[in-house]
């Protein structure tokens, strides 16, 4: 089978490379920026976005929320299964 992925270089306007589990926490930044996360339990999710904004939203379950992020927040998030979709 072909890999379309092979050649092409990572772009904001396709689709992302990977998904990574997210841990929660006040101190650390994800490994990689997020362009999106998806969050498999609704609840409120607490970020910092690429902009360097604190946010706080909420959304439901199996949401995709299209923005960059940075760090996702222990205090104050209570959504659960959430994943970072990133260009690596």
């Amino acid at each position: 089978m072909s890999n379309p992925f092979e050649s092409r270089s990572p772009s904001l306007r396709g689709p992302a490379t990977d998904m990574e589990p997210v841990l929660p926490s006040d101190l650390s930044d994800l490994p990689n920026t997020a362009v999106s996360i998806y969050v498999e339990g609704g609840g409120v999710v607490a970020f910092e976005s690429v902009a360097g904004s604190a946010r706080s939203v909420v959304v439901a379950d199996n949401s995709i929320l299209p923005v960059g992020v940075r760090k996702i927040m222990s205090t104050g998030t209570t959504a659960t299964g959430i994943h970072a979709f990133v260009l690596i």
